[in-house]
């Protein structure tokens, strides 16, 4: 039976810190009708990535915070229920930015529409979509991996850095993952076919990595900071680029961070090291790559080179803890919720 409202998750609060389940309110309304242009999509799948949790703070950022009481945004993908523009009709999928909702109205000129006999349609939001992207844009313009050389990623199972270590293999690089506990680790070596992974969480991560790098490190994929960043640092090699994509580890900090000043030892060895470090969103390269990578990926997953792992839960009502989750690494690859 269609259904007869529009279920949407708002920020209730701003969080201090972790974020809770008291910074969610869950909405019913009723379910908007499309204009000239427009069509009205029924969610199916939503996207949950760390970037959400900078959203929901006031800090200054490349985007715009979620006002209290805004729906929270996210990448969907979602069936065309009615369509008041030419190139849909009821029954396509799109991908849309349509966010923590079950039903959104969005310009059709906006959306991409996406075919499911070729590709699942959760791949749009994960090794097909954002994700991937960044993995793509980020590691071939800024980290610029060459033949031999060692390619390092944190988050290694997540989608950005399973996608990051497969592509460096692609270009013949070694890649050398970092992810938390034994069955991610076995995972990312087994499935993804990184060359070594080690475990963040190891008492002994330090002399671990070490040893995965005998050779230093050429490119770093950042997406954690942390204790992950400490053990990278002293194995850069000359030249080494690190392409800084997240800071997951920092997301939830308030305050000052503690500890000495080690800003003079980081400036020195980008100095002495001639180190390049660039801070990027993927969306910055969207218009010129996107085309380029979706043809490239999907070459890559049919051929087996690129293989990806999932993550979905069942229900808009569970997006808040999952999200939760995501954030403390609980998540076990591309995290989607299911509607």
């Amino acid at each position: 039976m269609p259904q007869s409202e529009n279920l949407r998750i708002v920020l209730a609060s701003r969080p201090e810190g972790r974020p809770k389940p008291e910074n969610f309110r869950l909405e019913h309304v009723a379910i908007p009708a499309p204009s000239d242009g427009e069509v009205l999509l029924a969610t199916r799948y939503l996207s949950l990535d760390p970037y959400m949790r900078g959203r929901m703070s006031t800090a200054k950022s490349y985007a715009a915070s979620t006002e209290i009481g805004e729906v929270m945004t996210g990448g969907t993908v979602g069936e065309v229920l009615e369509s008041r523009h030419p190139d849909f009709k009821p029954g396509d999928f799109a991908l849309s930015h349509s966010g923590w909702q079950s039903h959104a109205v969005a310009k059709g000129a906006e959306l991409r529409k996406l075919d499911p006999s070729t590709a699942p349609l959760t791949t749009a939001l994960g090794v097909l979509g954002m994700p991937g992207f960044t993995a793509y844009a980020g590691l071939l313009t800024i980290g610029q991996p060459k033949p031999g050389e060692t390619v390092v990623v944190a988050a290694a199972s997540g989608p950005v850095g399973s996608a990051v270590g497969q592509i460096a293999r692609i270009k013949g690089a070694r890649a050398v993952g970092i992810t938390g506990g034994p069955e991610k680790c076995a995972y990312v070596r087994e499935n993804f076919g990184f060359d070594a992974v080690v475990d963040h969480r190891d008492p002994d991560l330090v002399a671990k990595l070490a040893a995965a790098c005998p050779n230093g490190i050429d490119v770093y994929f950042e997406n954690v900071g942390g204790h992950v960043w400490d053990a990278v640092f002293p194995l850069f090699n000359m030249f080494a680029r690190i392409p800084v994509c997240g800071l997951v580890a920092q997301y939830n900090a308030t305050g000052e961070f503690p500890g000495p000043d080690r800003l003079p030892v980081l400036m020195r060895q980008v100095l002495s090291k001639s180190l390049t470090i660039r801070g990027f969103i993927q969306r910055e390269f969207a218009e010129a790559q996107g085309p380029v990578f979706r043809q490239e990926m999907a070459g890559w997953i049919t051929d087996g080179a690129v293989k990806y792992k999932e993550d979905i839960v069942e229900g808009l009502q569970n997006a808040p803890e999952a999200f939760i989750g995501l954030l403390e690494g609980k998540n076990f690859g591309k995290l989607v919720v299911k509607l």
